[in-house]
């Protein structure tokens, strides 16, 4: 992408998934890279009549003072699981429509985004989909399952490291939680990324959360 969203954006939408925070920081993350004014995330189960019965509705309003009559919409979806998400990102001004180039932008973000929502459903899945006492996957244990997933393994500093980024901390402040110099970090970044075939920050998002995509390397 020509311009990547901001890291510590990133961080703060992945770290609220599963909690009442997460629209909004998805909607903030996205208006780091477009002029919107609203958007909508959508969960639906696939299969006759489930459309009408979402299992996640919700709309975040840039301005709530602004009235969506008729908005300009972009549409972001995929399906996974026998599920529907999709994300919507709306403009009030009227004859104010989306440009082909921002357009092909949230389609290149569509990587990043689409895997949040997904990992954002799950963690609110109604209570028949797990058993009553099933909490939401913590970071950390999200991290080292991925591990186990692609049969990597890092060191104690190396993990984290990039649990500390997955979370939105920047170096600086990686380098003041574990008492250690900020070239210390990189290096320990740089290390981690060497071993799980990635190239930098935002590719480590993307090793992480996007779930149906091939692997780094592969």
């Amino acid at each position: 992408m020509p311009n990547q969203p901001p890291f510590t954006q990133i961080g703060k939408a992945i770290a609220s998934t599963g909690s009442a925070h997460f629209p909004r920081r998805l909607h903030d993350l996205i208006r780091t890279q477009l002029a919107i004014d609203a958007i909508h995330i959508r969960q639906s189960r696939i299969g006759p009549g489930d459309s009408d019965a979402p299992l996640l509705c919700e709309t975040v309003l840039s301005d709530p003072n602004v009235a969506l009559c008729d908005p300009a919409c972009l549409h972001l979806a995929r399906r996974n699981n026998g599920y529907h998400y999709q994300i919507t990102v709306l403009r009030a001004a009227c004859g104010d429509g989306f440009s082909s180039h921002e357009r092909n932008l949230l389609q290149d973000l569509s990587p990043l985004l689409l895997p949040m929502l997904e990992r954002h459903g799950d963690a609110l899945s109604p209570p028949c989909a797990a058993p009553p006492q099933a909490a939401p996957q913590s970071l950390q244990a999200r991290f080292l399952e991925r591990l186990a997933q692609s049969g990597l393994s890092l060191s104690e500093r190396e993990r984290q490291v990039c649990l500390g980024l997955l979370a939105g901390r920047t170096a600086p402040q990686q380098a003041e939680h574990l008492a250690l110099k900020v070239n210390t970090v990189e290096s320990y970044l740089r290390r981690a990324a060497i071993k799980l075939g990635i190239s930098g920050r935002h590719s480590l998002m993307r090793w992480m959360y996007g779930c149906g995509l091939p692997l780094p390397g592969h």
